[in-house]
């Protein structure tokens, strides 16, 4: 009887294909084992391994769009790495799936023991600090662990949600909204105590109650996020000013100086909202990289692009390497997906036809860019 499992698994090797019909998995299977039989001699034979379990059952996931089956196949391996790679090399020469042409590709040969060795260094890592935080704690230990009461001594739960907070949250006219707990010990430590802390991006109703009734300063991330919870935040409470880390930076990263010229740089929610609104090239690129998405992740494997005018409307769909022979056929086309790298060579012809967005799965090596066109990589 067959074996059912695999000794070891060594690696494990990732391809793609392309049926051009309607296929099942077992249709796949059958065609991997029946076309490598013989190919490679008994020693690499794919029905001997397997009964062997000098390589795991085959993992396979497809997908049918227009007549036509693509997929991706994991094979695990207990092989060498020298075996494992002509195995793949083998299951590349596949051509046909039942009657229909196909074609398969290696993307990738992993070495599954990598995985392994950091799991083994986590781990390792839990059992020393383990280990270290049972012995009795050296003398600076002892140092950090007082000035860390001394830190969070003046820390209250504020209001029914049980806020973080300083303890002069109360009696202080003027109050600073951070995001959590870690942002309010760091102004405690520097001994700035009418500050609360959000909870994260939740608004609960004791914010919004003590915003209507004190000034407030939101102090926020230096960055895309602390920019959101301030943007909610001004949606269901009374905000005054707005102080902002130092760009990619967290509050709770800043050091007193950096707390201090914040807060001086303090702005008014007006202001600082009309500043944010700016439009830059740089939070344009993310938007446009959504739009071409979808086309992207329907090429992913199948080698080939798709030629599009300005409004979207598909012109033609080719091979990647037919693409820079044919571009100047494509009358009219003003955006171009591929499933392949951005060339430079490609870059320039696309600029030369009037293409407008170049968008592959990577740019390779360009210097300084053609100007007039937009290179963008979707991996």
């Amino acid at each position: 009887m067959a074996k059912t499992y695999i000794n070891a698994t060594k690696y494990e090797i990732s391809a793609v294909f392309r049926v051009e019909g309607v296929v099942d998995r077992h249709d796949v299977v059958g065609a991997i084992f029946g076309q490598s039989e013989g190919l490679l001699g008994e020693d690499l034979d794919l029905r001997e391994l397997q009964k062997n379990g000098k390589i795991g059952r085959i993992e396979i996931t497809t997908a049918v769009q227009n007549g036509i089956t693509t997929g991706r196949l994991i094979v695990p391996s207990s092989l060498d790495m020298v075996e494992t790679c002509i195995l793949g090399a083998a299951i590349e020469t596949v051509d046909k799936v039942g009657p229909c042409r196909a074609t398969f590709k290696v993307v990738s040969i992993k070495d599954t023991r990598a995985k392994k060795r950091e799991l083994i260094i986590d781990r390792a890592q839990e059992l020393l600090e383990k280990m270290v935080n049972e012995q009795i704690p050296e003398t600076e230990e002892l140092v950090r662990i007082v000035r860390e009461r001394v830190r969070t001594s003046g820390i209250v739960d504020y209001g029914p949600d049980r806020l973080p907070a300083g303890d002069e949250i109360e009696s202080a006219d003027t109050i600073i909204i951070v995001e959590g707990r870690a942002d309010v010990l760091t102004l405690l430590k520097n001994n700035i105590r009418n500050v609360i802390g959000m909870d994260g991006s939740k608004i609960s109703q004791t914010i919004i109650d003590l915003c209507n009734r004190k000034k407030v300063i939101a102090f926020v991330d230096g960055d895309r996020g602390g920019e959101l919870i301030l943007r909610k935040l001004a949606q269901l409470a009374k905000v005054d000013f707005v102080a902002r880390a130092p760009e990619g930076k967290e509050v709770e990263e800043l050091t007193r100086k950096e707390i201090i010229m914040a807060l001086r740089k303090k702005m008014s929610l007006s202001e600082f909202m009309k500043k944010e609104q700016q439009p830059t090239e740089e939070s344009a690129m993310p938007s446009e990289a959504e739009r071409f998405k979808p086309i992207m992740e329907s090429l992913r494997g199948t080698l080939k692009a798709k030629v599009f005018d300005k409004n979207l409307k598909e012109l033609a769909t080719v091979n990647v390497r037919e693409l820079l022979k044919n571009l100047e056929k494509f009358k009219g086309a003003k955006i171009v997906v591929l499933d392949g790298i951005i060339t430079k060579r490609l870059a320039e012809t696309a600029k030369k036809q009037g293409i407008e967005y170049l968008v592959g799965a990577k740019i390779g090596k360009m210097g300084k860019p053609p100007e007039k066109i937009k290179l963008l990589a979707l991996e």
